[in-house]
Protein backbone atom coordinates (compact mmCIF):
# COMPACT_ATOMS: atom_id res chain seq x y z
CA UNK A 1 0.00 0.00 0.00
CA UNK A 2 1.39 3.74 -0.42
CA UNK A 3 1.85 5.86 2.34
CA UNK A 4 -1.83 7.96 1.68
CA UNK A 5 -3.56 4.54 1.53
CA UNK A 6 -2.14 3.00 4.99
CA UNK A 7 -2.85 6.24 6.44
CA UNK A 8 -6.62 5.71 4.85
CA UNK A 9 -6.49 2.19 6.81
CA UNK A 10 -5.22 3.91 9.54
CA UNK A 11 -7.94 6.34 10.15
CA UNK A 12 -10.79 3.97 9.41
CA UNK A 13 -9.80 1.80 12.60
CA UNK A 14 -9.16 4.43 14.46
CA UNK A 15 -12.47 5.67 13.70
CA UNK A 16 -14.47 2.67 14.00
CA UNK A 17 -15.22 3.18 10.07
CA UNK A 18 -16.05 0.83 7.49
CA UNK A 19 -14.94 1.52 3.53
CA UNK A 20 -17.36 0.66 0.86
CA UNK A 21 -16.04 0.58 -2.75
CA UNK A 22 -18.21 -0.01 -5.95
CA UNK A 23 -16.61 -2.31 -8.36
CA UNK A 24 -16.91 0.83 -10.51
CA UNK A 25 -14.59 2.94 -8.52
CA UNK A 26 -11.17 3.56 -8.85
CA UNK A 27 -7.89 0.68 -8.72
CA UNK A 28 -6.48 2.17 -5.48
CA UNK A 29 -10.25 2.96 -3.87
CA UNK A 30 -11.07 -0.04 -4.44
CA UNK A 31 -7.62 -1.83 -2.76
CA UNK A 32 -8.07 -0.03 0.19
CA UNK A 33 -12.03 -1.05 1.01
CA UNK A 34 -13.00 -3.39 3.50
CA UNK A 35 -16.29 -4.34 1.08
CA UNK A 36 -16.05 -4.14 -2.71
CA UNK A 37 -19.42 -5.05 -4.73
CA UNK A 38 -22.62 -3.82 -5.90
CA UNK A 39 -24.21 -1.06 -4.24
CA UNK A 40 -27.07 -2.85 -2.55
CA UNK A 41 -25.17 -5.82 -1.48
CA UNK A 42 -22.22 -3.51 0.03
CA UNK A 43 -25.44 -1.53 2.15
CA UNK A 44 -26.39 -5.18 3.20
CA UNK A 45 -22.99 -5.68 4.21
CA UNK A 46 -22.01 -2.52 6.02
CA UNK A 47 -25.39 -3.07 8.08
CA UNK A 48 -23.90 -5.91 9.59
CA UNK A 49 -21.09 -4.73 10.96
CA UNK A 50 -20.35 -2.98 14.13
CA UNK A 51 -18.85 0.32 12.42
CA UNK A 52 -19.89 3.86 13.50
CA UNK A 53 -19.55 5.02 10.30
CA UNK A 54 -19.95 4.30 6.64
CA UNK A 55 -18.08 5.56 4.15
CA UNK A 56 -19.51 4.61 0.31
CA UNK A 57 -16.98 5.19 -2.66
CA UNK A 58 -19.67 5.22 -4.95
CA UNK A 59 -22.47 7.66 -6.15
CA UNK A 60 -25.04 9.62 -3.62
CA UNK A 61 -28.09 7.23 -4.01
CA UNK A 62 -25.63 4.52 -2.74
CA UNK A 63 -24.66 6.31 0.33
CA UNK A 64 -28.64 7.03 0.53
CA UNK A 65 -29.57 3.07 0.54
CA UNK A 66 -26.63 2.88 3.42
CA UNK A 67 -28.75 5.18 5.91
CA UNK A 68 -31.75 3.50 4.89
CA UNK A 69 -30.44 0.35 6.02
CA UNK A 70 -28.71 1.51 8.94
CA UNK A 71 -30.66 4.57 10.22
CA UNK A 72 -28.25 5.43 13.38
CA UNK A 73 -24.90 5.06 11.91
CA UNK A 74 -23.01 8.30 9.92
CA UNK A 75 -22.64 7.75 6.54
CA UNK A 76 -20.25 9.68 4.62
CA UNK A 77 -19.24 9.83 0.87
CA UNK A 78 -15.83 11.67 -0.75
CA UNK A 79 -17.63 13.95 -3.02
CA UNK A 80 -20.92 14.63 -2.68
CA UNK A 81 -21.22 15.86 -6.71
CA UNK A 82 -21.07 11.56 -7.04
CA UNK A 83 -24.30 11.23 -8.94
CA UNK A 84 -25.74 9.04 -11.04
CA UNK A 85 -27.16 9.67 -14.66
CA UNK A 86 -29.46 7.43 -14.46
CA UNK A 87 -30.87 7.98 -10.96
CA UNK A 88 -31.17 11.71 -12.13
CA UNK A 89 -33.07 10.69 -15.00
CA UNK A 90 -36.74 10.16 -12.75
CA UNK A 91 -36.64 11.80 -9.68
CA UNK A 92 -39.16 12.12 -7.94
CA UNK A 93 -41.33 14.55 -9.27
CA UNK A 94 -41.25 12.71 -12.44
CA UNK A 95 -42.45 9.61 -10.95
CA UNK A 96 -45.55 11.15 -9.43
CA UNK A 97 -46.58 12.64 -12.01
CA UNK A 98 -45.95 8.90 -14.35
CA UNK A 99 -47.80 7.50 -11.21
CA UNK A 100 -50.91 10.37 -11.81
CA UNK A 101 -51.02 9.20 -15.56
CA UNK A 102 -51.56 5.43 -14.45
CA UNK A 103 -53.78 4.95 -12.07
CA UNK A 104 -53.65 1.51 -10.36
CA UNK A 105 -50.19 0.04 -11.44
CA UNK A 106 -47.63 -1.06 -9.62
CA UNK A 107 -44.48 0.59 -9.82
CA UNK A 108 -41.05 -1.18 -9.97
CA UNK A 109 -38.27 0.82 -9.80
CA UNK A 110 -34.39 -0.04 -10.65
CA UNK A 111 -32.65 0.12 -6.76
CA UNK A 112 -30.09 2.93 -9.02
CA UNK A 113 -32.74 5.80 -7.90
CA UNK A 114 -32.69 8.15 -4.93
CA UNK A 115 -34.43 7.53 -1.78
CA UNK A 116 -37.54 10.47 -2.60
CA UNK A 117 -38.24 8.15 -5.72
CA UNK A 118 -38.15 5.02 -3.97
CA UNK A 119 -40.64 6.60 -0.96
CA UNK A 120 -42.90 6.44 -3.98
CA UNK A 121 -42.39 2.97 -5.02
CA UNK A 122 -44.08 -0.22 -4.40
CA UNK A 123 -41.00 -2.80 -4.91
CA UNK A 124 -37.53 -1.70 -6.08
CA UNK A 125 -35.59 -4.88 -7.82
CA UNK A 126 -31.41 -4.88 -8.88
CA UNK A 127 -30.27 -6.18 -12.38
CA UNK A 128 -29.49 -9.65 -10.42
CA UNK A 129 -32.81 -10.14 -9.24
CA UNK A 130 -35.25 -7.81 -11.47
CA UNK A 131 -36.97 -10.85 -13.17
CA UNK A 132 -37.08 -13.63 -10.08
CA UNK A 133 -39.12 -10.06 -8.13
CA UNK A 134 -41.24 -9.34 -11.45
CA UNK A 135 -41.78 -13.54 -11.57
CA UNK A 136 -43.83 -13.04 -8.63
CA UNK A 137 -46.06 -10.12 -9.55
CA UNK A 138 -49.58 -11.35 -10.63
CA UNK A 139 -49.52 -12.02 -14.32
CA UNK A 140 -52.37 -9.34 -14.79
CA UNK A 141 -50.54 -6.88 -12.70
CA UNK A 142 -50.04 -3.48 -14.72
CA UNK A 143 -46.64 -2.45 -14.05
CA UNK A 144 -44.78 0.61 -14.29
CA UNK A 145 -41.22 0.27 -14.34
CA UNK A 146 -38.02 2.47 -14.73
CA UNK A 147 -35.75 4.39 -14.57
CA UNK A 148 -33.73 2.04 -16.99
CA UNK A 149 -35.48 1.36 -19.90
CA UNK A 150 -33.28 -1.06 -21.58
CA UNK A 151 -33.21 -3.45 -18.11
CA UNK A 152 -36.96 -3.29 -18.28
CA UNK A 153 -37.29 -3.89 -22.14
CA UNK A 154 -34.79 -6.97 -21.29
CA UNK A 155 -37.12 -8.24 -18.19
CA UNK A 156 -40.06 -7.59 -20.96
CA UNK A 157 -38.90 -9.93 -23.17
CA UNK A 158 -37.88 -12.78 -20.76
CA UNK A 159 -41.07 -12.49 -18.93
CA UNK A 160 -43.80 -11.96 -21.59
CA UNK A 161 -44.31 -8.63 -19.61
CA UNK A 162 -45.97 -5.58 -21.23
CA UNK A 163 -44.54 -3.30 -18.21
CA UNK A 164 -44.93 0.48 -19.23
CA UNK A 165 -41.25 1.63 -19.25
CA UNK A 166 -39.23 5.20 -18.30
CA UNK A 167 -37.10 6.36 -21.06
CA UNK A 168 -34.15 6.58 -19.07
CA UNK A 169 -30.87 5.21 -19.12
CA UNK A 170 -27.10 4.85 -17.85
CA UNK A 171 -24.71 7.36 -19.65
CA UNK A 172 -21.59 4.60 -19.46
CA UNK A 173 -23.87 1.28 -20.75
CA UNK A 174 -25.75 3.57 -23.48
CA UNK A 175 -22.33 4.44 -24.71
CA UNK A 176 -21.58 0.24 -25.93
CA UNK A 177 -22.28 -0.22 -29.56
CA UNK A 178 -23.01 -3.50 -31.73
CA UNK A 179 -19.88 -2.66 -33.87
CA UNK A 180 -17.55 -2.09 -30.77
CA UNK A 181 -18.21 -5.85 -30.05
CA UNK A 182 -18.01 -7.10 -33.62
CA UNK A 183 -14.40 -5.72 -33.84
CA UNK A 184 -13.24 -7.19 -30.71
CA UNK A 185 -14.76 -10.70 -31.84
CA UNK A 186 -12.98 -10.35 -35.48
CA UNK A 187 -9.36 -10.03 -32.90
CA UNK A 188 -10.79 -12.56 -30.16
CA UNK A 189 -13.01 -14.94 -31.54
CA UNK A 190 -12.69 -17.38 -28.73
CA UNK A 191 -13.99 -14.83 -26.52
CA UNK A 192 -17.14 -15.21 -24.28
CA UNK A 193 -19.12 -12.30 -24.33
CA UNK A 194 -20.14 -10.39 -21.02
CA UNK A 195 -22.82 -7.48 -20.83
CA UNK A 196 -24.73 -6.03 -18.27
CA UNK A 197 -28.57 -5.23 -18.55
CA UNK A 198 -28.24 -1.94 -18.58
CA UNK A 199 -26.82 -2.00 -22.23
CA UNK A 200 -29.32 -1.83 -25.16
CA UNK A 201 -30.93 -4.38 -26.76
CA UNK A 202 -28.43 -5.32 -30.07
CA UNK A 203 -25.56 -5.26 -27.54
CA UNK A 204 -26.77 -8.11 -25.18
CA UNK A 205 -28.14 -9.71 -28.40
CA UNK A 206 -24.45 -10.31 -28.77
CA UNK A 207 -23.69 -11.39 -25.04
CA UNK A 208 -22.99 -15.15 -24.20
CA UNK A 209 -23.87 -14.05 -20.24
CA UNK A 210 -26.20 -11.45 -19.88
CA UNK A 211 -26.34 -9.93 -16.05
CA UNK A 212 -25.36 -7.80 -12.91
CA UNK A 213 -21.74 -6.87 -12.41
CA UNK A 214 -21.96 -9.34 -9.67
CA UNK A 215 -23.04 -12.17 -12.12
CA UNK A 216 -20.11 -11.32 -14.40
CA UNK A 217 -17.80 -11.62 -11.82
CA UNK A 218 -19.39 -15.14 -10.46
CA UNK A 219 -19.51 -16.30 -14.03
CA UNK A 220 -15.79 -15.91 -15.08
CA UNK A 221 -14.91 -17.51 -11.23
CA UNK A 222 -16.89 -20.40 -11.48
CA UNK A 223 -15.44 -21.48 -15.26
CA UNK A 224 -12.12 -22.70 -17.03
CA UNK A 225 -9.87 -19.49 -18.06
CA UNK A 226 -10.52 -18.43 -20.89
CA UNK A 227 -10.88 -14.89 -22.61
CA UNK A 228 -13.67 -12.14 -21.63
CA UNK A 229 -14.72 -9.47 -23.76
CA UNK A 230 -16.40 -7.40 -21.12
CA UNK A 231 -19.40 -4.53 -21.89
CA UNK A 232 -19.60 -2.80 -18.16
CA UNK A 233 -17.51 -0.18 -16.81
CA UNK A 234 -14.08 -0.78 -16.81
CA UNK A 235 -13.80 -0.40 -13.59
CA UNK A 236 -14.73 -3.73 -12.92
CA UNK A 237 -11.78 -4.93 -14.67
CA UNK A 238 -9.44 -4.64 -11.44
CA UNK A 239 -11.70 -7.43 -9.83
CA UNK A 240 -12.19 -9.72 -12.29
CA UNK A 241 -7.81 -9.48 -12.97
CA UNK A 242 -8.02 -9.79 -8.90
CA UNK A 243 -9.91 -12.79 -8.75
CA UNK A 244 -9.01 -14.47 -11.96
CA UNK A 245 -5.93 -13.98 -12.63
CA UNK A 246 -5.84 -16.99 -15.78
CA UNK A 247 -8.31 -15.36 -17.74
CA UNK A 248 -8.05 -12.64 -20.18
CA UNK A 249 -10.31 -9.36 -19.98
CA UNK A 250 -11.12 -7.23 -22.95
CA UNK A 251 -12.95 -4.20 -21.88
CA UNK A 252 -15.03 -2.79 -24.62
CA UNK A 253 -14.74 0.73 -25.75
CA UNK A 254 -17.22 3.12 -25.97
CA UNK A 255 -17.28 3.51 -29.67
CA UNK A 256 -14.66 1.63 -32.14
CA UNK A 257 -14.19 2.25 -35.79
CA UNK A 258 -13.67 -0.50 -38.20
CA UNK A 259 -9.78 -1.70 -38.14
CA UNK A 260 -9.06 0.02 -34.80
CA UNK A 261 -9.13 -0.72 -31.04
CA UNK A 262 -9.93 2.62 -29.71
CA UNK A 263 -9.39 3.45 -26.20
CA UNK A 264 -10.10 0.67 -23.97
CA UNK A 265 -12.09 2.38 -21.20
CA UNK A 266 -15.36 3.30 -20.76
CA UNK A 267 -15.84 4.61 -17.48
CA UNK A 268 -18.36 6.59 -15.16
CA UNK A 269 -17.43 10.57 -14.50
CA UNK A 270 -18.81 10.38 -11.38
CA UNK A 271 -17.94 6.82 -10.20
CA UNK A 272 -14.00 8.47 -10.76
CA UNK A 273 -14.75 11.40 -8.33
CA UNK A 274 -14.01 9.72 -5.46
CA UNK A 275 -10.32 9.69 -4.99
CA UNK A 276 -7.84 8.33 -1.87
CA UNK A 277 -7.61 12.28 -0.95
CA UNK A 278 -10.49 13.36 -0.83
CA UNK A 279 -11.44 9.83 1.08
CA UNK A 280 -8.87 10.87 3.58
CA UNK A 281 -10.24 14.29 4.03
CA UNK A 282 -13.76 12.67 4.20
CA UNK A 283 -12.54 10.54 7.16
CA UNK A 284 -10.45 12.84 8.94
CA UNK A 285 -13.65 15.40 8.81
CA UNK A 286 -16.35 13.30 8.70
CA UNK A 287 -17.96 15.06 6.07
CA UNK A 288 -19.93 15.47 3.70
CA UNK A 289 -22.49 13.22 5.59
CA UNK A 290 -25.27 12.23 3.98
CA UNK A 291 -28.68 11.80 5.12
CA UNK A 292 -32.21 11.11 4.32
CA UNK A 293 -35.27 12.83 6.46
CA UNK A 294 -37.16 10.87 8.39
CA UNK A 295 -40.54 11.21 6.54
CA UNK A 296 -38.96 9.81 2.85
CA UNK A 297 -36.75 7.41 4.74
CA UNK A 298 -39.66 5.49 6.51
CA UNK A 299 -41.70 5.10 3.06
CA UNK A 300 -38.15 4.73 0.92
CA UNK A 301 -37.42 1.58 3.36
CA UNK A 302 -40.36 -0.26 2.54
CA UNK A 303 -39.84 -0.97 -1.31
CA UNK A 304 -36.39 -2.23 -0.60
CA UNK A 305 -37.95 -4.65 2.48
CA UNK A 306 -40.60 -5.95 0.17
CA UNK A 307 -37.56 -6.74 -2.45
CA UNK A 308 -35.85 -8.40 -0.02
CA UNK A 309 -38.77 -10.94 0.87
CA UNK A 310 -39.01 -11.55 -2.51
CA UNK A 311 -35.45 -12.23 -3.41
Amino acid sequence: MTQLQEEIRRMAEEKNAVILAHYYTRKEIQEVADFIGDSLALARKAAETEADIMVMCGVHFMAETCKLLSPGKKVLVPDVEAGCSLADSCDADDLRRWKEEHPGYTVVQYVNTTAATKALTDVVVTSGNAKKVIDQLPQDAKILFGPDYNLGSYINSVTGRNMELWQGGCHVHERFSVDAIAQLKKQYPEATVMAHLECKAPVLAMADVKGSTADMLKYAQQHEPQQYIVATEAGIMHELERTCPDCEFIPVPPEISEGTVGCQCNECQYMKLNTLEKLRDCLRDEKPEVTVPADIAKDAVKPIERMLSMS
